[in-house]
Order: structure tokens, then C-alpha cells, then sequence
């Protein structure tokens, strides 16, 4: 008998929130997790082989992130099961306030389009064959801000996550043929460090009438890339209490 292959997952964003509810997902359930971040491996990371496992990458620099793809493939074995692009940034203005089309500078909009956008297609594109390989999957982080005004996301990181959700279905098209599946969840307010003040407001209003938790959206991120969605591509899956509706 041949020993099973651990599969491996890359993903973004993975030092707080839901990219650190998504490690932990996946390390429990045996899969290698090669994390990507703009800051170093921090050791108090409880899961196995994690500095190893780490590339740092700022992924605002579209150089940097290619040149990123090397590294990635390096600590692979020529197959990749998973890409999660989590990693995303809501810029704000001086006194915590939202920024929307007016107010947000040009450079501002760059910055956020290549963190929750650009960096998505770079990786993808660059780990295609690594992807193909292993008949793997893409799963998208987008936001209940890419469909609606939100009170709290910016124009600049909403209008990026409504393109990230375009991309989706546009990558389940072109990538589909090599064997990979590509779909996207949106996430609506789930408890992290990131919450502005005033979204108990809006959680007083959602049918559940609770905050998410990270790991209920690590738990969806998870179904996306197990063989139980093996016929599941170009979805958007909304993962937000019925905030939708």
C-alpha cells in the first residue's frame, strides 16, 4: 500500500481573523498550510512546521508578489490542492471614519485594489500548473460590502471585493479545464479585531441576530476545497446570518 499524500493548502492573510481561524481549520484536519503574510512567522503559531511553512510577502508590491510565486513553488511537491486569497485591507481615514469615492486618494485605491484583487490573479495564474496538478481548488474571500453600501467598508475595498467576486466566476471559466474548481465566500460582520463601533447596530437587524464566528467561516472556506464540493465551481457563497436577504 502507497502512503496517502498530505495535502497542502497556500493562504493569505493569515495572521488574524479568519485567515488564523482557516489555518487552524485545515492543520486539524492533517493538511500542510503554507501561510502568506506581510508580517514574519510569529512562534507563538501553535501548528506544526508554521516558520518553515511561512513566506512573507506584501502583497500591495505586484513585483514582489511574483517574484513571491518561486518561493511558494519551492516548498512544494509540484502539487497544490488549495489557494485561499484571504488577505485583505479597509483602509480608513484619520479618525477611524469609512472612505468612500470622494475622499479616498488615487494611490489609496491602488494599494487596496492589489492586496484584495490583483494578488488573487498573480497567484492563481502562478501556481496554475502546481493547482492542476493536484486537481485543486481556489476559494475567494470577498464581503458582504461587494454587493451593498456598508457603513464601515470603504468605496475602495468594497468595490475591490465586487471584482473579486467577477473574478471568481471568470477563473471557474478558465480554469475549470485544467481540473480546478474556483468559487468565492462572503463573509458579513464576524467577530475579529476589526470591528468598527456601531456594527452591534447592525447585527440587531440580521436574521440570526449574532455575530459570526471565524471559524464558521474557516468551516465554509473548508467544505469549498474537501471532495464534498468536488462539482462545486463559480459560486459565491454568503456566509453572513442572512444579512443578504
Amino acid at each position: 500500500m502507497t502512503e496517502q499524500r498530505q495535502k497542502t493548502v497556500v493562504l493569505t492573510g493569515a495572521s488574524r481573523g479568519i485567515g488564523h481561524a482557516t489555518v487552524k481549520r485545515f492543520s486539524s484536519a492533517g493538511w500542510r498550510v503554507l501561510t502568506c503574510s506581510r508580517q514574519p512567522f510569529d512562534p507563538r503559531c501553535p501548528w506544526p512546521g508554521g516558520e518553515d511553512n511561512h513566506i512573507q510577502i506584501d502583497l500591495a508590491d505586484p513585483n514582489r508578489t511574483i517574484a513571491a510565486i518561486e518561493g511558494i513553488r519551492a516548498k512544494l511537491d509540484g502539487k497544490l490542492d488549495a489557494l485561499i486569497n484571504n488577505a485583505g485591507i479597509s483602509p480608513k481615514g484619520p479618525d477611524g471614519e469609512r472612505l468612500n469615492t470622494l475622499d479616498t486618494d488615487l494611490r489609496t485605491w491602488g494599494q487596496v485594489f492589489h492586496v484584495n484583487f490583483f494578488a488573487s490573479v498573480i497567484l492563481a495564474r502562478g501556481l496554475r500548473d502546481e493547482l492542476s496538478a493536484a486537481n485543486g481548488a481556489v476559494v475567494n474571500v470577498t464581503s458582504i460590502a461587494g454587493s451593498r453600501v456598508h457603513p464601515f467598508a470603504g468605496a475602495a475595498y468594497a468595490t475591490s471585493k465586487a471584482a473579486l467576486a467577477a473574478l471568481t466566476r471568470e477563473m471557474a471559466h478558465d480554469f475549470g479545464p485544467y481540473g480546478v474548481r474556483v468559487n468565492a465566500i462572503a463573509p458579513g460582520e464576524v467577530e475579529t479585531s476589526i470591528l468598527s463601533p456601531g456594527t452591534d447596530k447592525i447585527v440587531q437587524q440580521l436574521p440570526l441576530r449574532r455575530l459570526g464566528q471565524p471559524s464558521e467561516v474557516a468551516d465554509v472556506i473548508y467544505f469549498l476545497c474537501s471532495d464534498a464540493a468536488s462539482y462545486v465551481t463559480g459560486t459565491e457563497i454568503e456566509v453572513n446570518a442572512g444579512q443578504h436577504v
